[in-house]
């Protein structure tokens, strides 16, 4: 499957794509996160360009650790540059893949340089579950005789 195919499924139609900007404050950017349950946010520019990506872990590391005031810190002083991104065309073992190897749980999906959605490795392991469960349903009809 492909992530595009992903965000096409009845289960993604209902997310809202929420993003940040580098100028907003980290207490926006808290509640944003908490108001939307998510653990990460694509950063965009003022063209809707990805930029970066700020994650709880960013703000807990950088915000609670340093002994300055949280509500001091800007998103480009948090977020993480260097960001993995996937496009709707990369598969689900790809984005699993780079997930795991650069140890993060969301990835952004991009078109264009702009963020058309977010994946997160939950997502990702809950597709594979569904189809690892009909496989085994298959492979035990078929081994029973069923097909």
């Amino acid at each position: 499957m492909k992530l595009g195919e992903l965000m096409n499924k009845k289960d993604f139609k209902h997310r809202v794509l929420v993003t940040a900007k580098p100028k907003d404050t980290i207490t926006t950017t808290i509640q944003k996160l908490a108001e939307h349950d998510y653990g990460s946010l694509p950063v965009c520019n003022d063209k809707g360009e990805l930029v970066g990506i700020i994650t709880e872990r960013d703000i807990v590391r950088k915000c609670f650790t340093s002994g300055t005031d949280c509500s001091k810190f800007k998103v480009q002083d948090v977020m993480s540059r260097r960001v993995v991104i996937g496009s709707a065309e990369d598969d689900l073992d790809y984005a699993i893949s780079a997930m795991n190897q650069a140890r993060i749980r969301h990835i952004p999906i991009v078109e264009d340089k702009r963020v058309i959605g977010m994946i997160s490795m939950r997502d990702l392991l809950g597709v594979k579950l569904e189809e690892t469960r009909a496989e085994l349903k298959y492979l035990s009809d078929y081994i029973s005789g069923g097909i």
